[in-house]
């Protein structure tokens, strides 16, 4: 595989891993129960796989990597923090109440992960 075409399929599964966490917490705000639907609860995961992967690939191709560089670290860390807001903005058990704050801090941090990825820069320029 050349590099380009592993850029672009990283990409494809950027717009539709945030497509999806968009449209599945658009739906969990609005109280449709998703889950009845097997496409939206095993699809993300194998976006979610391809895009890791690839972004792996990515890594070890161009030999920049977290924690030695600091863009990619800004991301990785970001990344978690993603995950960890969005497993609260998805899940079941948590209140109602608390969803839409876990919901935009959620979409915050993968936009901050965008932006990284745009300029990589931590900082997105800012200072």
């Amino acid at each position: 595989m050349n590099y380009l075409s592993v850029k672009y399929l990283h990409l494809g599964c950027v717009v539709l891993s945030i497509s999806l966490f968009a449209l599945r917490g658009a739906l969990q705000l609005r109280s449709v129960a998703w889950r009845q639907w097997r496409v939206l609860r095993v699809a993300p995961h194998i976006v979610d796989t391809v895009l890791l992967g690839a972004a792996v690939w990515l890594a070890w191709r161009s030999a920049q990597y977290p924690f030695v560089a600091g863009w990619l670290t800004a991301k990785v860390l970001a990344l978690l923090a993603y995950i960890v807001l969005g497993h609260f903005a998805l899940g079941p058990k948590t209140p109602a109440a608390q969803r839409g704050a876990f919901f935009l801090a959620a979409l915050l941090s993968v936009a901050y992960i965008v932006g990284v990825a745009l300029t990589r820069r931590p900082a997105l320029g800012l200072l």
